[in-house]
């Protein structure tokens, strides 16, 4: 049995966070730890409330599952603060936890803040050069870099761009970008690579960030290498937007059993 381990929030509406790494993991047969760093009320409407754990909490939760399970890869999605990110960067390198996916969640899916801006510089510094891969949309990657992404081209000098912050690799999804295709872009040191699927004309995306990067993280457990769990990943992701379930009232969660 491989496991996963998600560092992350928890949505009481069940369509990302921690909640949607889990049901991932399961889908691709991948036992699920977990290690909240804050809980969110929020439903498909919107975040109403968040409360952020301590930092001293996020790292014994990641301490009593690296001591006990074999964590085959792990991955990170809203931490909240500078603080919890300098924990979760230190537990990560005490307990060696790799291949590790970093997904800098900022902003949920209604455009509620998960992460204060001075935990930025944190990710940045302690974090991204720990990371197997970053998960950025333009948007993350816009607020990480400073400047503004448009078009494809800029989209691959923006990946190249945050592969220079240490990450060994940058996944810079294409989904808030224009265009009947949506492609995202994987740099690594030895170049771009793209790839593309048909945009899928929905209102159900909340929790397509987590979901991502999750898959990968479960596929990263299994063995698979990062281009081919990349891929296998986008895939599934398109499905499970394809094929969504009519729940809630605004922005839907995905079928994360696609």
């Amino acid at each position: 049995m491989r496991v996963a381990l998600t560092i992350a929030g928890s949505d009481s509406g069940g369509g990302a966070g921690v909640q949607a790494d889990l049901k991932t993991f399961f889908r691709f047969g991948v036992y699920g730890a977990s290690a909240l760093t804050l809980v969110t009320a929020q439903n498909t409407l919107g975040v109403e409330r968040v409360y952020l754990l301590s930092p001293e909490l996020v790292y014994a939760q990641i301490q009593s599952v690296a001591e006990d399970l074999p964590v085959h890869a792990a991955k990170t999605g809203a931490l909240g603060s500078g603080e919890i990110v300098a924990a979760v960067a230190e537990a990560v390198a005490r307990f060696g936890l790799r291949p590790l996916v970093v997904d800098p969640v900022m902003v949920a899916k209604g455009g509620d803040s998960l992460l204060a801006e001075e935990a930025v510089a944190a990710l940045k510094e302690r974090l991204f050069p720990l990371a197997d891969l970053i998960t950025p949309n333009r948007l993350e990657a816009e607020a990480l870099l400073g400047r503004p992404i448009r078009t494809l081209e800029e989209a691959k000098e923006a990946a190249q761009a945050l592969l220079a912050l240490g990450p060994k690799a940058v996944l810079l999804k294409g989904g808030h970008l224009e265009g009947e295709e949506a492609v995202d872009l994987l740099a690594t040191r030895e170049g771009v690579q793209a790839y593309a699927a048909p945009r899928v004309a929905t209102r159900n995306t909340h929790g397509t960030g987590c979901t991502l990067s999750a898959a990968i993280a479960a596929l990263l457990a299994l063995g698979k290498p990062l281009a081919e769990a990349v891929a296998e990943a986008k895939a599934y992701l398109t499905r499970a937007l394809k094929t969504a379930p009519p729940l809630g009232h605004g922005h839907g969660p995905l079928n994360h059993w696609a």
